[in-house]
């Protein structure tokens, strides 16, 4: 069959270089549409637990990530040219098409009562001219608990502008435009001020991270282009190898972005690695084809015959190889994650489209280019390395005892260090310690103790029941953000309760004591004849806000601090049995909800979905080489040399403390994947070596000299490759490309020393 394809490869170039021109431009054009994303990517299956009471929530609330704020601290926070400056930008930023609300010390609101007829005021009307304005503006709302550790902090003198977005315009290309153009107006007011202002919440983190990806992106197709290249003209010193192979892999590239668009998924930050990886997993198909072409022709000089063989040989095994390091990323199709499910099978698509381009670009290129002369051939075939082989050839054949101690030694010490390996997240972990989104989130946490959404959703069971009974549900409200200011690590909460402790502030006369839950009959009579918590009243959206439409169903909104996956679950288990006693004998349903409790619930799922995805992806390459070699000892032995380098990178994330997380999962599947690449190409020359008659020594000796120069090069072409990640800004991508680094080279070690080692052990056992 390969014989048929290399004819028919070779016999219509033309046609072929027609095809791939033509898909090529069809697919650069396709990928001229591709947007970045704008949404929270999903991690989290739809039929998730956590999932599933989140979209419950939006269902009623809306989207909770919403909120931008933007902090200061200053003993000047209410000096007249300071609250003017303040007053200006926070008016500016309210007129920006796509921002809903805007709060701040210069724009808040008070409430007024007159009879039985209650309305919203604004606290300021007017920029103030005067210091004594000011200073009678700051009296007043100092005399507002409401606000207090939501806007204000007294105590440091910090304040917060509080920006809610349209959540259309939050989820579209305008959010970009919208955060840079409140920047500026903040850029304008710190400079103005000597002010330094910090920019938290999630529309802007997503903002910032998204810049960051798209940028990354093209930078990483640059680094990648640049050292994989450079690479590959260090090893074989040839300006026409490099060329080839930047070639196939251009290609690669826009058959990337193209397939993205036309399945419809758009840039996040898993799609956005997959064009520079393609450049660097690309390149090694074209060094196989490349160093096969040059052996034969050093050997015969046949140019035809040279390019028919190598596709013959190589063709198989690269098929082979490819499908191993698509069913790395493929696996995580299995996943349910619709973000790694976009990865995968991206990724999976266009591993094997990129084998198909190499494998008809790279003959008929070199058939129309001339042969290289004999002295090009030898430093071609990588004679400096002949000596390396030989030694790996001796210690095969001489000192597998050796080979296996060491390797056992290895392998227990990684061992080990996988028990210190911690499964753990944060929102923005992947970030330096000094980036601004780092520092800005960590100031409103000092300050305002977070700026990440978290939901408490209290479902009554029955319509308007969150007002029956004098209230009840009210008071348990009460009590419940009672329990969670034990917490540190929750923000003052926003709910009905607090609307109505400011109402009550209110009808007591302003006085700032009376910022209390009222007692019930006075409750009774608030609810009853004051529209506070009715659907006419011009204060309805403060109360409306925090219920749904049949007056079932409250919630209670917090700011969190990012504190991470595992003391995030120590907060919950110790919450929730405290939750539960409070609503004990009501039949109310309490959900604890929000997006940062489904981040942090989302690593836990990946962390599990890791060990399936890695299952799945060990059975299918072992089908695959059941397929081809059919001897069940030798294909299950032939896994060690792929899975001993994994757990290598295990003990070094735990001796390194690198933790777990939805970045550095992604490792174990794809480093399998491409650890399965040199496997297949060893196995496959050695059973091409037995057909030929030849012993299993000189098999094993054979299959070292035919495919080691190969294996080397390609590990370290894709080392290099990986290693460009490791200049990201994001702490996740730079260990996962140190990390799978790491795992090809330890992965090359193996499958030229341990896996011969292996054969020759079984060699009873034929592939």
């Amino acid at each position: 069959m390969w014989s048929a394809i290399a004819r028919t490869i070779l016999s219509y170039r033309l046609v072929w270089l027609g095809f791939l021109v033509v898909l090529t431009g069809v697919m650069a054009y396709f990928g001229t549409r591709l947007q970045l994303s704008y949404q929270i990517a999903r991690v989290l299956p739809l039929s998730d637990s956590t999932q599933y009471q989140y979209e419950r929530f939006k269902e009623r609330f809306g989207a909770d990530g919403t909120l931008m704020v933007i902090g200061w601290q200053s003993d000047r926070w209410f000096d007249l040219p300071v609250y003017q400056g303040w007053y200006q930008m926070t008016e500016q930023v309210g007129k920006l098409q796509g921002v809903r609300q805007v709060l701040s010390s210069a724009r808040m609101f008070n409430l007024q009562r007159n009879d039985s007829t209650w309305g919203i005021r604004p606290v300021v009307t007017r920029m103030p001219q005067t210091q004594a304005e000011v200073d009678s503006l700051k009296t007043q709302v100092l005399s507002l608990p409401f606000y207090e550790g939501l806007l204000i902090n007294p105590a440091t003198k910090a304040t917060l502008m509080a920006i809610t977005f349209d959540e259309q315009k939050l989820n579209s290309r305008a959010r970009i435009e919208l955060v840079q153009t409140i920047r500026e107006y903040g850029k304008a007011f710190a400079e103005k001020n000597n002010i330094e202002l910090h920019y938290s919440g999630l529309p802007s983190i997503r903002t910032e991270v998204m810049k960051k990806v798209s940028g990354e992106m093209k930078l990483f197709m640059g680094l990648a282009a640049v050292f994989t290249g450079l690479m590959v003209w260090l090893l074989f010193r040839s300006g026409r190898v490099v060329w080839l192979s930047m070639t196939v892999v251009a290609i690669g590239v826009c058959v990337a972005i193209g397939t993205l668009s036309l399945l419809g998924y758009e840039i996040t930050l898993l799609t956005g690695l997959i064009p520079p990886l393609l450049i660097v997993i690309g390149v090694p198909n074209c060094v196989f084809l490349i160093n096969k072409y040059h052996e034969e022709l050093a050997e015969h000089s046949d140019k035809q015959r040279a390019l028919e063989v190598m596709i013959r040989q190589i063709g198989l095994s690269s098929l082979l190889a490819n499908v191993t390091t698509a069913i790395g990323f493929g696996v995580f199709y299995f996943t349910n994650s619709r973000l790694l499910m976009e990865f995968g099978v991206v990724a999976a698509i266009c591993v094997m489209a990129v084998y198909v381009v190499c494998l008809l670009m790279v003959p008929i290129l070199l058939s129309y280019l001339p042969v290289p002369k004999a002295g090009q051939l030898q430093t071609l075939q990588g004679g400096r390395w002949r000596g390396v082989l030989n030694r790996v050839d001796y210690w095969v054949h001489n000192r597998r005892g050796l080979v296996y101690g060491l390797v056992t030694v290895i392998t227990v010490l990684s061992s080990l260090g996988m028990f210190l390996i911690r499964v753990e997240g944060y929102v923005v972990d992947d970030l330096p310690k000094n980036d601004p989104v780092y520092t800005d989130l960590r100031f409103i946490e000092q300050q305002f103790k977070g700026a990440l959404p978290l939901e408490v959703m209290i479902d009554t069971g029955e319509p308007n029941g969150v007002f029956a009974e004098a209230g009840r549900a009210l008071y348990k409200v009460r009590a419940l953000e009672r329990v969670m200011d034990d917490y540190p690590e929750f923000s003052k909460p926003r709910s009905l309760v607090d609307a109505i402790r400011f109402g009550y502030q209110t009808y007591r006369g302003g006085n700032p004591k009376y910022y209390v839950l009222p007692p019930a009959m006075e409750l009774k009579k608030m609810v009853g004849d004051a529209p506070l918590t009715g659907k006419a009243s011009a204060t309805s959206s403060l109360a409306q806000s925090f219920l749904d439409s049949s007056r079932q169903i409250t919630r209670v909104s917090y700011q969190m601090a990012d504190v991470g996956s595992i003391r995030m679950q120590e907060v919950l288990s110790s919450l929730r049995p405290r939750l539960d006693s409070v609503f004990a004998g009501t039949g109310y349903k309490v959900s604890l909800t929000g997006h940062s409790l489904v981040f942090l619930q989302s690593n836990d799922y990946l962390l599990g979905n890791l060990y399936e995805s890695l299952l799945i992806a060990i059975i299918l390459i072992a089908l695959v080489g059941m397929v081809l070699f059919r001897s069940v000892p030798i294909i299950l032995l032939s896994k060690l040399p792929c899975l001993i380098p994994l757990v290598v990178t295990a003990g070094i994330m735990g001796y390194a403390g690198i933790p777990f997380k939805p970045s550095t999962i992604l490792i174990f599947s794809i480093a399998f994947g491409l650890a399965s690449d040199g496997t297949v190409y060893f196995l496959t020359s050695y059973r091409r070596q037995l057909q030929l008659g030849l012993e299993p020594p000189a098999a094993i000796s054979a299959a070292i000299s035919e495919t080691g120069i190969s294996l080397i090069y390609t590990a370290l072409i894709l080392a290099v490759g990986f290693a460009v990640f490791a200049a990201s800004s994001f702490g996740g991508t730079a260990a996962l490309g140190v990390l799978v680094a790491t795992t090809v080279l330890m992965a090359c070690l193996t499958n030229l020393v341990l896996l011969p080692a292996l054969l020759l052990t079984l060699k009873r056992y034929r592939v």
